[in-house]
């Protein structure tokens, strides 16, 4: 959202997460539950406005049956914050007119919202009703005031009303907020004293996926839900054989609630770690179950997030879960099923060095390199952004050049060089160049063997690297493929130089890298 953000205290943009897709595909899904709110603003005796962004104001009706009531609550808020942060805006340029129509439209919406609301909830606190009373109170005196200012035509008055405008605005915008923190926590506990209670697995299955569908909204929600005991609810699930065919959709829920601090507190505290390593060692349990269980530990151990002190436990695990990641990436049926596991593995190689170790112990490499050679089962960039990541992470082991050289894990480096998107996603041409890169590094690690650097360049290596350096689109103008081909053709240089073209050898590998970086981001295509 833009404009004025910072009126909205709870972090409503996570609350929001729902509408951060593209525009048009949101309008069309939600074309059939909308509305005009010229029907609202009649009923409140109001002028409406004939601007032209006027028209493409609407509201959603209350056709429940249609959607979840939880879903058009969360939209409904998103209309009413935008409304909000319009009205800062236009506030700002003293469009009076503008600001009291769009606060009588908030009015309207903030009334409408309650109401839905309170037809479908089963309970409200006294906390709510008290909410609920001060913010439609709040609303109508912002109405009643910019109506004032509407029929006020001395500048002066408006000048000093703004700041009482600005001041109610932002009452409004803290309410509404703490309103719907108050509304989403609520919710929350309802789901997970259902979870909790029920000795029904349709019951169970049916809480569980609305709260998997809570936790698909934002890192906001995912806080709530496991601040209201989300995990441990979870794992109590997962810990009753007589809820065994609900663990997928439990530990799918598990492992979006662990992207916030929150939930990884939570997770150490119930020993979620022990009970993840029991459900992947435990070979009775579905392959299902033990791919979302793998899943779980991939979030858990993603290197991305900062927080990675609850994993103390994870150690003492972490042999039994390596092993059970390794057989399951061997007895893989799917490509969804070998990218979590594979995923879960990479993660861990980051995570601590000994898992190097294990890998090469396990016979990973053999397996890893085997599964590629299966288009079935290695079918997109995105699960050989993960073997590579494996190998480069691998490659810094002195056995494993052996291993790949086994496995013919050089030319699958070589043609990982040659990665490109088919679709032009952002996401996958992302992932493409992280595979680009990664192959290189490895490459470039495993060339301190002369065998692997003598095997690179009878399969071409060094031309590849070359064209990766000196033609940005080969690399979708990516800085840190260019940088790791560089590093991996110097490598491969010392040990073939005469591989070399002369000019390829004084610009590409003679100078500082540095300076063949700078060469390189600056030159054209007709360059090559």
């Amino acid at each position: 959202m833009g404009g004025r953000v910072h009126l909205f205290p709870v972090n409503l943009e996570d609350v929001m997460h729902l509408i951060q897709v593209d525009s048009v595909q949101r309008w069309m899904e939600d074309l059939k539950l909308m509305t005009d709110c010229e029907c609202m603003c009649i009923l409140q005796s109001k002028p409406i406005s004939i601007e032209k962004d006027e028209q493409n104001e609407h509201i959603l009706s209350s056709q429940y049956s249609t959607c979840n009531n939880l879903q058009l609550l969360l939209k409904r808020a998103w209309i009413i914050s935008t409304e909000l942060t319009r009205i800062a805006q236009k506030l700002e340029k003293n469009r009076w007119q503008r600001v009291h129509s769009m606060t009588v439209r908030v009015n309207c919406h903030v009334r409408s919202m309650i109401n839905e609301y309170n037809t479908f909830t089963r309970s409200s606190s006294e906390e709510m009703h008290q909410l609920e009373k001060l913010l439609i109170d709040k609303c109508s005196e912002f109405t009643a005031f910019t109506e004032r200012c509407v029929q006020t035509e001395d500048e002066q008055m408006l000048r000093s009303m703004k700041s009482c405008v600005n001041e109610t605005l932002t009452t409004v915008a803290q309410y509404f907020g703490q309103l719907i923190e108050l509304v989403l926590t609520h919710e929350a506990q309802n789901l997970l004293r259902q979870i909790d209670l029920s000795d029904s697995v349709y019951v169970t299955e049916s809480a569980i996926n609305s709260l998997f569908s809570l936790t698909q909204e934002g890192a906001h929600l995912c806080r709530i839900i496991a601040k209201e005991g989300g995990v441990v609810a979870l794992f109590k699930i997962c810990r009753q054989d007589c809820f065994r065919c609900l663990y997928p959709q439990t530990l799918r829920t598990l492992a979006s609630i662990c992207c916030v601090e929150e939930g990884m507190h939570q997770l150490e505290k119930v020993d979620g770690i022990l009970c993840l390593t029991d459900i992947l060692t435990d070979n009775t349990h579905s392959e299902a179950t033990h791919a979302e269980a793998a899943a779980v530990i991939a979030q858990i151990t993603s290197p991305h997030l900062t927080f990675t002190q609850h994993l103390s436990s994870f150690l003492e695990n972490m042999e039994e879960i390596v092993t059970a990641l390794v057989k399951l990436c061997q007895e893989a049926s799917s490509g969804e099923v070998f990218l979590l596991a594979s995923a879960a593995l990479a993660n861990i190689t980051f995570f601590d060095t000994m898992a190097c170790e294990m890998l090469l112990q396990l016979n990973a490499m053999k397996i890893l390199l085997a599964a590629c050679s299966d288009k079935r089962i290695v079918d997109t960039p995105y699960s050989r952004d993960q073997v590579v990541t494996i190998l480069a992470n691998m490659s810094v082991l002195d056995q494993c050049a052996s291993e790949i050289i086994q496995g013919n894990g050089i030319q699958l480096l070589m043609e990982m060089l040659f990665e490109r998107s088919s679709s032009g996603n952002t996401a996958e041409v992302a992932a493409c160049e992280r595979v680009q890169q990664k192959s290189a590094v490895t490459l470039a690690r495993l060339s301190r063997d002369p065998e692997v650097a003598d095997a690179a360049v009878k399969l071409s290596c060094i031309p590849r690297l070359i064209k990766l350096c000196r033609s940005p689109t080969e690399r979708n103008n990516s800085d840190s493929v260019l940088v790791a081909c560089l590093a991996a053709l110097r490598r491969l240089a010392v040990m073939s130089p005469d591989r070399l073209e002369d000019s390829d050898f004084q610009q590409l590998v003679k100078p500082r890298l540095v300076d063949s970086f700078l060469l390189c981001t600056n030159m054209e295509e007709s360059f090559v």
